[in-house]
C-alpha cells in the first residue's frame, strides 16, 4: 500500500503523524489496534499526539475506507487495515487475542439463511467468542 497516495486519494493530508499511524498497522505484529494501543505505541516513539487526536485520525481513516472499525463485545473498538477481503474473527474472552479466519461453508450458509428469510445482504460480520488454546492450557 502506498500510504501517501492512499491519503491523498482520500482527501487527507499526508502529515507525519498520519503516516506513522498507518505504518503501525502495516508493520506491526498486531493487526487489530485500539485507539489506546496506537496512542501508547506513538508515545513510546516520543510522538506527541493526544488520545483524542489519535481517535479522530483513526475515524478519518475508517471513513475514507483505509481502515475498518470493529466493535467486539466487552472490548474497545479496534481498527485494522481494510485490505478489501472479507474475514471473520475468533476472540478470546480471557486475553483478548483475535484471530482472523475465512470459511467458505459459513459464508455460503449465511447467504442461504438471509435469502430464505427474504434478505439481501449488504455486509455482515461474524465474531466467535471463546477461550484460546493458550488460555485454555491446551497446546496450540
Amino acid at each position: 500500500m502506498d500510504i501517501p497516495k492512499e491519503l491523498r486519494n482520500s482527501g487527507l493530508k499526508a502529515t507525519l503523524p498520519r503516516l506513522r499511524v498507518l505504518q503501525l498497522f502495516q508493520e506491526g505484529k498486531k493487526k487489530h489496534l485500539s485507539a489506546d494501543d496506537v496512542y501508547h505505541l506513538l508515545r513510546d516513539e516520543h510522538i506527541d499526539l493526544g488520545l483524542a487526536t489519535v481517535y479522530r485520525v483513526l475515524m478519518q481513516f475508517a471513513a475514507a475506507g483505509i481502515l475498518s472499525r470493529r466493535q467486539f463485545e466487552s472490548a474497545a473498538s479496534v481498527f485494522e487495515l481494510n485490505q478489501g477481503e472479507h474475514h471473520d474473527h475468533l476472540v478470546c474472552t480471557r486475553c483478548g487475542k483475535m484471530e482472523e479466519f475465512v470459511d467458505a461453508d459459513i459464508e455460503r450458509r449465511q447467504e442461504e439463511v438471509a435469502r430464505e428469510r427474504g434478505f439481501a445482504l449488504h455486509e455482515h460480520s461474524l465474531s466467535l467468542y471463546g477461550v484460546c488454546a493458550h488460555c485454555n492450557g491446551a497446546p496450540a
